[in-house]
């Protein structure tokens, strides 16, 4: 079970953030729907060659400070 739960009204602004600070990832990388943050996790794992943790700490450092354009 994925340690974070996103809503779709919030993955739309953590999608562009992620956008921002990760250019090379396209649309399709981020797809997503609501329940699917373990897949999610797994696809950003692979696509931005990082470890889980850090994918999980950077959409919950996203969430976070969910209305700021920072990520």
């Amino acid at each position: 079970m994925a340690e974070i739960s996103i809503s779709n009204q919030n993955w739309d602004r953590l999608k562009i953030k992620l956008k921002r600070k990760y250019n090379h990832l396209s649309d399709d990388d981020l797809m997503f729907e609501a329940g699917q943050e373990e897949k999610l996790i797994d696809h950003l794992q692979h696509r931005l060659n990082r470890k889980r943790e850090y994918v999980v700490f950077t959409l919950k450092k996203g969430l976070l400070n969910i209305d700021n354009n920072r990520l």
